[in-house]
């Protein structure tokens, strides 16, 4: 009788779990396929009725509707204060605020 080593048990579990990942991909891919054409009336749904952004986030109102918060309201409490909701920490910054800087050390003279 052999038997298996506590190392062969955790490579069973580990491949037991890699198959059923795997399986939930093949899974969404199945479903996908399965439910494009009501993804195609949903989406010309949508814009035959011309609505705006998804509530993607349903914690704080300045999370909700990218494209209509209020700038400000993120600091409803104070300006340093701490983000205390975690889609705020999912949202990336507007893109004005995103373009880079020129480089003005670059330009500067050094006074003698």
């Amino acid at each position: 009788m052999v038997i298996a080593r506590p190392s062969h048990l955790v490579f069973t579990a580990l491949l037991c779990a890699t198959g059923v990942f795997a399986a939930t991909f093949a899974d969404a891919a199945w479903l996908r396929h399965r439910r494009a054409d009501v993804m195609t009336q949903k989406r010309d749904l949508v814009a035959r009725l011309q609505l705006t952004d998804l509530c993607l986030f349903t914690e704080a109102r300045y999370t909700r509707h990218l494209s209509q918060a209020d700038l400000h309201s993120a600091f409803q409490d104070h300006p340093l204060g701490l983000e205390h909701f975690p889609s705020g920490s999912l949202v990336p910054p507007p893109a004005h605020l995103m373009v880079p800087h020129e480089a003005l050390d670059r330009k500067t003279e050094v006074p003698d």
